[in-house]
């Protein structure tokens, strides 16, 4: 049996994520111990009971994702498990370097970390939204991106696009694609235009954060969201997440890499269940599995 991990990214969240893992004696624990000493008990207080308004904030869900991602990596590991391929959608990328063995917990955590507060900056400085097109085609979506001057940010699975930019382009946008044949049109509550040009600061400031850590060869494939191939050296994997701030995330095209590579299942790791939805919309045959409360090791 072949395993891929995967891991959600931002919009994940929800108050009481991983306090269940935390309070398990399974190796979840272990991980928010070590949070704790690392970011403090607010942070863990804020994952486990809120507020809302505090934990979608880019510089608190990032980190508090990542975590949620190690722990469950963490519990499957104490149960016996072994993985051959890790990726992720946007911020889930970097818990998968984790899994992989390229970066240590502690490392990871301070990258994400980071990598959250420079994203925060950049949306506080600049006014930016998204917006979620379900159906329609990809001749209408580039249409849309062109007169409303807006770019495409994700590419999750089929009929499924997010396209970000200014928020007045983000609402030219909505009125254009409601016009035309699509099933819905969803505007998304977000901080900011992420995987946009608007992600320019936070790309720079990323790079001079990654510029003195050093990374591992993975241990297991990686797949990054800029290529949907495989990632090997570390220096290309810098490359790829300074890339990854500003360019669409190519989700449905890292699935499709897996598929090719004969993955037999995959192991949704973090809250929700939105990463099983897309890899259905792929193949509906695969084998998926999501692993966010405790419940749901069957322990």
């Amino acid at each position: 049996m072949s395993v891929a991990l995967m891991f959600p990214g931002q919009g994940a969240q929800y108050v009481g994520m991983g306090q269940s893992l935390c309070e398990s004696d399974y190796g979840g624990d272990e991980i928010f111990s070590r949070v704790e000493e690392l970011l403090g008990l607010q942070f863990l207080q804020t994952c486990f009971y809120g507020p809302d308004e505090i934990l979608m904030q880019t510089s608190i869900c990032q980190p508090a994702l990542f975590v949620h991602g190690c722990a469950v990596v963490s519990i499957l590991r104490n149960m016996g498990n072994s993985f051959d391929v890790a990726y992720g959608l946007s911020l889930g990328e970097l818990t998968a370097l984790w899994a992989a063995e390229v970066v240590d917990f502690e490392t990871g955590l301070h990258i994400v970390s980071e990598r959250g507060k420079l994203m925060q900056a950049a949306c506080e400085k600049t006014k930016g939204s998204m917006l979620c097109l379900l159906g329609g085609d990809l001749e209408d979506i580039e249409s849309i991106c062109h007169e409303s001057k807006v770019e495409v940010a994700n590419m999750n699975c089929p009929g499924q696009v997010v396209i970000s930019g200014e928020i007045e382009n983000i609402k030219k946008a909505q009125e254009l694609a409601e016009k035309m044949a699509f099933k819905r049109v969803l505007p998304l509550n977000v901080a900011g235009a992420y995987h946009s040009k608007l992600m320019e600061s936070a790309s720079v400031g990323f790079e001079k954060v990654l510029q003195n850590i050093e990374f591992q060869p993975p241990q297991i494939r990686v797949l990054t969201n800029v290529t949907g191939k495989s990632v090997g050296s570390p220096k290309e994997i810098k490359e790829m997440l300074v890339r990854q701030i500003i360019s669409p995330v190519l989700f449905e095209k890292c699935c499709r890499s897996a598929i090719h590579m004969q993955i037999s299942e995959y192991f949704e790791c973090g809250p929700g269940k939105t990463l099983c939805g897309m890899l259905r919309k792929i193949d509906r045959n695969i084998i998926v599995k999501n692993f966010d409360r405790i419940e749901d090791f069957n322990l």
